[in-house]
């Protein structure tokens, strides 16, 4: 793998992870209807469409950016939920 593929899936991760914490982050705070379910319910999806065909690997590196944020949310939610 070169290093210019390895720098440009690095760049496109913290754009989609972060763009999708923020997101999610503010759903949360603006929506008070917002529950962990929901969160899991989009991220259920997420992994659905991850098995979709026919995606660039641009489409599939953002795809599992996109899973890893609304696992991570997730997780930060139910730790702050147990504290």
């Amino acid at each position: 793998m070169s290093t210019s593929s390895v720098s440009w899936k690095a760049v496109k991760y913290e754009e989609v992870f972060e763009k999708e914490l923020r997101a999610l982050q503010r759903r949360r705070e603006q929506d008070p209807l917002c529950t962990v379910k929901d969160i899991e319910g989009i991220l259920k999806n997420l992994y659905i469409m991850e098995g979709a065909e026919g995606l660039g690997e641009v489409n599939l590196v953002s795809r599992a950016n996109a899973i890893a944020a609304h696992e991570h949310f997730i997780c930060q939610w139910k730790l702050e939920s147990t504290v």
